[in-house]
């Protein structure tokens, strides 16, 4: 992880949050005070952002104390301690929710991500994230997936190339946009393309496409589209994807799942931190 977009990241958490001050414990904790808290699991889960949650203490106070209980990634129970924070009790409780508000979510996604990813694991296809996350968090959101076993699809529009829909209408067809790529991109760029139907899998095969993305098509339609390709083009399976979904996607042949509800429609992992 970068970490001076993580250090901005949290920054802004931080800022958002404390505005002017804490007026509540200011009221009532003297700046000399000190304490530790413990950080407790209170669901199972896959435990993700100890390193974000321990950046959100140091910028408040380099000299707090962060020790994890568990590794990054580890599975937890419910009431097992997952970190303790030792320093003075205004830092603590001033980043107190901002912590706890990225471990939660991001331990949420790599739970998530590591199920999906179970239910696969037969059938030796990738897991991936989609661009569909939460302005300002992408980063984050996506090493959480990583965390969770899963892979990240681009990281931004500067990442790859992926031809969709709306990209094919203005360029006037497949030919034309991969043709128009290939003219400006460098050789170390691959180009992807996102197709709807046979007749358009066909399409991107002549015109040489590295990765293919079949979009909202139906199991059996997608078993063709794989047999047609016949490997001569990564295959990957798009729109629709959910949890009880995967493994019948998956089960026809494509080499990567695109899984959009890993970031924008996860559950968090419900934490608490106590003194």
């Amino acid at each position: 992880m970068n970490h001076l977009m993580l250090e901005e990241i949290v920054r802004r958490a931080l800022l958002e949050d404390l505005g002017w001050g804490d007026v509540s414990t200011e009221s009532i904790v003297s700046e000399s005070a000190t304490a530790s808290g413990v950080i407790t699991a209170k669901a199972p889960g896959l435990v993700c952002g100890l390193p974000v949650a321990e950046n959100v203490f140091h910028l408040l106070n380099p000299e707090t104390r962060f020790l994890t209980e568990v590794a990054e990634g580890a599975r937890v129970s419910v009431g097992q301690a997952i970190a303790t924070v030792e320093g003075l009790t205004r830092v603590i409780l001033g980043g107190e929710r901002v912590a706890l508000n990225f471990l939660q979510r991001m331990s949420g996604i790599a739970t998530q991500t590591a199920e999906l990813v179970e239910a696969v694991r037969p059938f030796g296809v990738r897991v991936v994230d989609t661009r569909k996350t939460t302005p300002g968090l992408r980063l984050l959101e996506k090493y959480a997936v990583r965390v969770g076993g899963g892979f990240n699809h681009r990281l931004g529009l500067d990442d790859g190339v992926l031809l969709k829909e709306n990209h094919l209408r203005a360029a006037g067809g497949i030919a034309e946009a991969v043709t128009r790529v290939r003219a400006r991109a460098g050789h170390m760029v691959v180009i992807e393309v996102e197709v709807t139907d046979l007749a358009e899998v066909q399409e991107a095969l002549d015109c040489g496409a590295d990765a293919i993305l079949l979009d909202n098509m139906d199991r059996d339609m997608m078993r063709k589209a794989v047999s047609m390709i016949g490997g001569r083009a990564v295959v990957e399976a798009s729109g629709g994807i959910t949890a009880e979904t995967v493994s019948d996607v998956a089960r026809t042949g494509v080499d990567i799942l695109s899984v959009g509800f890993l970031t924008h429609s996860y559950g968090s992992l419900d934490m608490s931190l106590n003194l």
